[in-house]
């Protein structure tokens, strides 16, 4: 059983929807641009007792509506990397979905560089590779029928609407790689088949980031194709961290 995390500011960050004291690894969830940390509940919900998961509310929404949002990846991985130093003890692996997936990849990045630590595994979906840079407008609504905006109603989509194009998008369309040496952690792109904004060139050049092992998972769906499959997605990374699956 593993001690609980000190109090302080990592508990602005974090939220724990299940607790797994029994836990092999702590798999870090990072939010959508315009996300929160309760889009991760399903995944929560469906993973086995030998993952637990931890997700990350960034400031700007929610609980956290009237803090500042952080319009920049690489600040943003900062911040979320102090506040995950309380949570020691059982590996971490860090799971991301389109921005977040950027922001999982810096933390990665400071975790190996910074502390020495190999992350158990890096899963990063819906974002193209931080190689295949291109510009682009990110615009909340897209082509509906291909899932290029979260599920919900229209009153949570006017709540997060002023974050999202004050801070996230900004984030996400600015992000620019610095070159630097490979990870070590091994890593998994999750696409889905019809995202129109991921094609699986850019989802493959994931590869090059790593001098682990790298696999790349579609599922049938848009950009949101997680929303359909979280009890597949589930099972898929428990079996990649090596760990017990449910029945």
């Amino acid at each position: 059983m593993h001690s609980p995390p000190a109090e302080g500011d990592s508990n602005l960050w974090i939220r724990r929807f299940h607790s797994r004291p029994a836990g092999r690894v702590r798999l870090v969830c990072l939010p959508h641009a315009g996300g929160s940390a309760g889009f991760y509940l399903p995944l929560s919900r469906a993973m086995p007792d030998s993952v637990e998961v931890l997700c990350v509310q960034y400031p700007g929404r929610q609980e956290r509506r009237t803090e500042p949002p952080v319009d920049s990846v690489p600040a943003l991985a900062g911040k979320v990397f102090d506040a995950l130093f309380p949570w020691t003890g059982p590996p971490i692996a860090l799971f991301g979905h389109g921005m977040g997936a950027s922001v999982a990849f810096e933390i990665a990045r400071r975790l190996e560089k910074q502390r020495g630590t190999v992350p158990a595994a890096l899963f990063v979906s819906g974002r193209r590779a931080p190689s295949a840079h291109r510009g682009e407008t990110v615009h909340l609504r897209g082509a509906g029928g291909t899932g290029t905006r979260p599920p919900g109603d229209e009153d949570v989509l006017r709540m997060i609407l002023p974050a999202v194009r004050a801070a996230d998008y900004r984030a996400a369309e600015t992000y620019a790689w610095e070159p630097g040496p490979p990870l070590r952690t091994p890593v998994t792109c999750l696409a889905g088949e019809d995202d129109p904004q991921l094609p699986l060139k850019e989802a493959a050049a994931w590869s090059a980031h790593t001098d682990g092992a790298f696999a790349l998972k579609t599922f049938p769906g848009g950009h949101f194709f997680l929303v359909q499959h979280p009890t597949e997605i589930a099972r898929l990374m428990a079996e990649q961290l090596g760990t017990p699956v449910r029945a």
